[in-house]
């Protein structure tokens, strides 16, 4: 199997996208894509894991090059449309998504986006309604952990963190496990953990003053703020809700998730005098999402939710679940085209390969 991944992305999927047989599988409805975000000129890449879901400008630029030469990228206002009043869509569209609201997207898509004419819902999550700079919250301990003294021994029992030690091995794991383990926190409750995370580590207060002064790392860990969405805003693009602070929603007590569906979109449109009409689930994997959530978007007065997996022409379609395909910063273009094209899901299943 693993042999076989490696293949179809270096030779299956180029060759099958060159004879144009992927973009014949086109389906009558829409493909969505989801982004976060395009690495900042001069970053420097600190790890392949916590970076990979962001992509370079050159990548964004040849991807949407290949939309605008073999498909139809729709606005967020066409895929309203569609969904709702069940409105014609050109064939093979596409449309366009941004999750996070990272400052990047800004500087470094926003102008790429222009480029092409090319329109896209961006998701940002209630602290993009202020006027401060932030950093989502698992970023911020994924750094804390990869700057963590040696000897740091991590202990915080009410949130199940038992003596754990961090080594370079075996860090995404532990990282993964506690965010999976801090999600079951309300905000107030989980900012108060994590400070406590930080003081055990031996990072101090003020470590986010070198990200605020570097502005390759500026751009990559801040959120945007108020001022940032009004500029995605008079650009032409659409703004929607990612929830208060980002957590594991499928952890949460029942209140206090559907206090981040509803408080999240209540201060985005407080902040932007608008409507907030779509949200995109944190993480938006089988692991985050349980049945409850779009049952709890539906009640906050969304028109629709996406996820974060499941992708492509093909699949199905439930208005609070809608499947994304999540471009990362390793999809070459032939791979990009498969999953588009649900050729990517389909072979999945069929084989049960990655």
């Amino acid at each position: 199997m693993r042999l076989i991944s490696p293949f179809l992305k270096r030779v299956v999927y180029p060759g099958l996208a060159r004879t144009g047989y992927l973009r014949r599988r086109a389906s009558p409805g829409p493909a969505v894509l989801t982004y976060h975000g395009v690495f900042p000129e001069g970053y420097r890449v600190r790890d392949a894991d916590l970076d990979g879901s962001l992509v370079s400008a050159r990548g964004l630029r040849q991807q949407l090059q290949c939309l605008r030469d073999h498909y139809h990228i729709i606005s967020p206002e066409q895929f309203l449309g569609w969904l709702e009043a069940d409105q014609a869509l050109p064939p093979r569209a596409v449309l366009l998504t941004c999750d996070d609201g990272l400052r990047n997207v800004v500087t470094d898509m926003l102008p790429v986006l222009r480029e092409f004419d090319a329109q896209c819902l961006f998701f940002v999550t209630g602290a993009s309604a202020s006027e401060e700079a932030a950093v989502l919250w698992y970023e911020a301990l994924y750094l804390w952990m990869q700057a963590a003294s040696p000897s740091a021994v991590l202990h915080l029992p009410q949130a199940g963190i038992e003596h754990c030690t961090i080594r370079p091995t075996s860090r995404r794991a532990l990282w993964w496990g506690m965010v999976q383990k801090l999600s079951c926190f309300a905000e107030e409750r989980r900012q108060n953990l994590l400070r406590l995370l930080r003081e055990q580590m031996g990072i101090p207060a003020g470590w986010q003053t070198s990200l605020l002064r570097n502005e390759a790392e500026y751009r990559r860990f801040c959120l945007l703020d108020r001022a940032g969405l009004l500029e995605l805003q008079q650009a032409g693009m659409a703004i929607g809700a990612h929830t208060l602070s980002h957590p594991m929603l499928a952890q949460l007590p029942d209140e206090e998730a559907r206090k981040e569906i509803v408080a999240g979109r209540s201060v985005l449109q407080d902040a932007l005098s608008s409507a907030i009409w779509a949200l995109a689930y944190p993480f938006g994997g089988p692991d985050s999402i349980s049945p409850r959530e779009p049952a709890l978007a539906e009640e906050a007065g969304f028109a629709c939710a996406f996820l974060n997996v499941g992708g492509g022409w093909g699949a199905a379609m439930p208005r609070f679940a809608l499947p994304r395909v999540h471009v990362t910063a390793q999809m070459e273009l032939g791979e990009f085209e498969a999953h588009i094209s649900g050729f990517y899901g389909a072979l999945r299943r069929s084989l049960r390969i990655a």
